[in-house]
């Protein structure tokens, strides 16, 4: 099969549990905007911050190692057991401590009136660690439609919990203060139950797994984990500091924004508004799907950096007109948000661009995986780290969440630029910089001209930018249509 067209079928597949997926369950953030005020919305900001670096920590690059080595063992299931065992101890021994010291941890991070958050997270953060590798075998054996349906499940469950507890208990209760709902729902929990069901839905995910789980042969090889543990180690300074650079902020934002100035509402702005970029994350986390096993599984290939090359192109373009896309209709994309949210509109273009240049970093590391060079990412994610860091907590104090926003796109292209220029040097690849580079200017230009329409009528106005988004995806047809004949069938036969 042709590998561009596989990569794109896979890519498609997946897409169904994370770009329809997460956009299903994206649709909580305008829902809890006009359900929570900003100051309670930046609970959940801040609290799931932390779950993103722990959840990080818990899974401590097993996943990309079980890749690494179950592509490339004559005993794959040995691998897949090998790292369930790891994996299942050390979430257990995790949950058992959060449980046990739930209220000094509750303390720690500001919420000592909710201890019941501790417990709660360590059993979503335990289970969704353990599952990870049940779902890198089934990408790994090419089963995306069984990935994608689990994945659907689980967020259709988010889904209707959330409506259930937040919405529908109330009502109910309203109107027949004796009903039976008032043995499950208390209105004090209030946004507890937010994170109540994310817990029952991850559990069901785990209810669905475990045919998969149950597959494992019991082997369990301590050489092997070494070596597997080794091979992983940089992936997890890799993923914590890949947390730092996209989470920190929503740590930092309420140590760093003085009282007066109540943190948790412009953490709730900040956190909503980050969260409208999520079409550019969804790309990008449907193409990480299909492309890392894609590229583990045809190393060796002679025609590699060429397939590489192109598959950078397409995903920049791709990429560019989510860009443009969202910027030049923004008004209306605001309207499906609560209007106190607002103000912080002026995050979203610096945010979309940071996570396409953190896209475009994730598919130019594959040449320090290729050739297990994998300390070199993190070296660059250190890097982007220290960024992060320096940037909010110098900018934070004194623009705001606006120096948050700076912060992650300055991290993002400066890595970018780094391996960019060590992967040419390892592992090189002719990526088409000029038609790259003539992408991104086109786009900018595109983005700026639509500046100029923002005081006229809205008829005008959109029609001008509709205008001017064909008029990139016309220049994308002109530059690409000989390349694109090889994967459109109905260009051939125009």
């Amino acid at each position: 099969m042709n590998p561009f067209k596989k990569l794109a079928s896979d890519t498609a597949i997946y897409g169904v549990s994370s770009i329809v997926g997460r956009f299903l369950n994206w649709w909580l953030v305008p829902y809890y905007s006009f359900m929570f005020l900003p100051g309670e919305y930046g609970v959940v900001t801040n609290m799931y911050a932390y779950v993103a670096f722990l959840l990080v920590l818990l899974t401590y690059g097993m996943e990309t190692s079980y890749f690494r080595f179950a592509s490339k063992s004559e005993n794959p299931e040995k691998v897949y057991s090998t790292s369930m065992v790891s994996l299942f101890f050390t979430t257990f021994s995790f949950v058992l401590l959060a449980a046990a010291f739930r209220h000094e941890i509750a303390g720690w991070i500001q919420y000592p009136d909710h201890p019941e958050y501790i417990l709660w997270f360590a059993i979503i953060l335990g289970v969704d660690a353990f599952t990870a590798i049940p779902f890198a075998r089934l990408r790994l054996k090419n089963r995306p439609i069984k990935f994608a349906f689990i994945k659907l499940v689980n967020i259709g469950f988010n889904i209707g919990f959330n409506l259930f507890f937040i919405s529908l208990c109330p009502r109910i209760l309203a109107n027949n203060p004796d009903s039976i709902i008032s043995t499950v729902y208390s209105a004090d929990i209030g946004v507890g139950y937010v994170f109540i069901s994310n817990l029952l839905a991850s559990l069901i995910t785990l209810v669905l797994l475990l045919p998969e789980i149950f597959r494992i042969s019991f082997q369990f090889d301590k050489k092997l984990l070494k070596q597997m543990l080794s091979y992983g180690f940089p992936i997890l300074i890799v993923g914590l500091t890949g947390m730092i650079n996209q989470n920190i902020d929503k740590v930092l934002i309420p140590f760093l924004v003085p009282d007066n100035q109540d943190p948790m509402f412009q953490l709730g702005i900040y956190g909503a508004n980050y969260k409208l970029a999520v079409l550019m994350n969804m790309f990008i986390q449907a193409f990480r799907y299909a492309f890392e096993p894609f590229f583990f599984a045809r190393e060796g290939s002679k025609d590699d950096p060429k397939i590489y090359a192109v598959v950078m192109k397409y995903f920049v373009i791709f990429g560019l007109v989510i860009f443009i896309g969202m910027v030049l209709f923004i008004d209306v994309i605001k309207v499906i948000v609560d209007s106190q949210y607002h103000e912080g509109l002026k995050v979203v273009p610096l945010v979309l661009m940071a996570n396409l240049f953190y896209g475009m970093y994730f598919t130019l590391s594959l040449w320090y995986k290729l050739t297990d060079k994998t300390r070199y990412g993190a070296y660059m994610a250190l890097i982007g780290a220290t960024i992060t860091l320096v940037l909010n907590l110098a900018l934070v104090p004194v623009i705001g969440y606006m120096g948050s926003a700076i912060a992650v796109f300055v991290c993002f292209l400066v890595m970018l630029l780094l391996s960019y220029f060590l992967g040419q040097k390892h592992f090189p690849v002719p990526y088409d910089l000029k038609r790259i580079g003539s992408y991104f200017l086109a786009a900018m230009v595109i983005v700026s001209i639509a500046q100029f329409t923002l005081d006229l009528q809205v008829i005008i106005k959109y029609s001008i930018n509709i205008v001017l988004s064909l008029a990139f995806i016309a220049l994308v047809f002109k530059w690409e249509i000989n390349e694109l004949k090889r994967f459109i069938p109905f260009i051939n036969k125009s």
